[in-house]
């Protein structure tokens, strides 16, 4: 489905806890001397402005990472922080990255961007965004692309893999998919992102996911209040596979700041 557009939701609770541990990991990744791949299946605009009226009317951003950014949640020198001041620097204080543009902004020269995305404005959009950086960015499925490049070349690297979730079918197709990915580039690290929604859809599929005994797989889960009456979205999820040394330290950091919601 092509309606899903991200700007309504850009900068909510959920983004800071998948850009948070996306950034952290491509910090990580980058430590070593050795170029590495970037991919993402779904990757919308890239750049959101978070006075746009769409941002504005979900409030999901005041109440996300413009409280996030207020209340100090991460350090000046965090990969994230640092990511997100170079883009507000560049595009104005009202910017926000997407993940295209946080990985943009933390890999180097010597590293390999690919971005899938479907949608035709927000194809265009993330075309224009990541030109000056020497991403590829395609207009195919995200699924499609990653079977078509992995293992890429470099053989280091990460995949995002971000749906909308717009249909139901994602999670049942899910499990299979990140198997078979990870069997085709068996040392890449693959990040999973997943809405936790009231009906506790997610569940099933991460079921599945442990039984396909996937190596080094971490599964991190946040909870938040809804963003507005009646909103399903309750909390947010990364499903990664290889996860790399630290990620766990790094979640625990990241579940201190989330209770701090429940405690005001």
């Amino acid at each position: 489905m092509l309606s899903y557009q991200h700007i309504y939701h850009a900068g909510n609770l959920a983004d800071v806890q998948k850009h948070a541990l996306l950034a952290w990991v491509l910090d990580y990744l980058t430590r070593k001397d050795k170029p590495l791949t970037y991919l993402e299946t779904h990757s919308g605009r890239g750049l959101y402005q978070l006075d746009a009226a769409e941002a504005v009317r979900t409030g999901e951003a005041a109440a996300g990472i413009e409280r996030v950014l207020r209340e100090k949640w991460f350090p000046a020198d965090h990969p994230l922080s640092r990511a997100l001041e170079n883009v507000r620097a560049q595009y104005g204080e009202h910017s926000y990255a997407g993940s295209p543009m946080i990985a943009a902004n933390l890999l180097r020269y010597q590293d390999s961007l690919h971005f899938a995305e479907l949608h035709p404005q927000e194809h265009a959009a993330l075309s224009m965004t990541m030109s000056p950086f020497g991403a590829k960015v395609y207009k195919q499925d995200g699924y499609d692309l990653a079977h078509s490049l992995l293992p890429p070349t470099p053989r280091r690297g990460m995949l995002l893999i971000d749906p909308s979730y717009e249909v139901k079918s994602e999670y049942d197709r899910l499990p299979g998919a990140i198997a078979k990915l990870h069997r085709k580039w068996n040392v890449g690290v693959l990040a999973l992102w997943y809405p936790i929604l009231s009906d506790g859809r997610h569940e099933p599929m991460i079921e599945a996911l442990k039984k396909q005994d996937l190596p080094k797989s971490e599964c991190h889960e946040v909870r938040f209040p809804a963003a507005r009456e009646g909103h399903r979205m309750i909390g947010s999820g990364m499903f990664v596979v290889n996860a790399p040394y630290g990620f766990i330290e790094e979640t625990s950091r990241l579940d201190a700041m989330f209770l701090r919601l429940a405690s005001l």
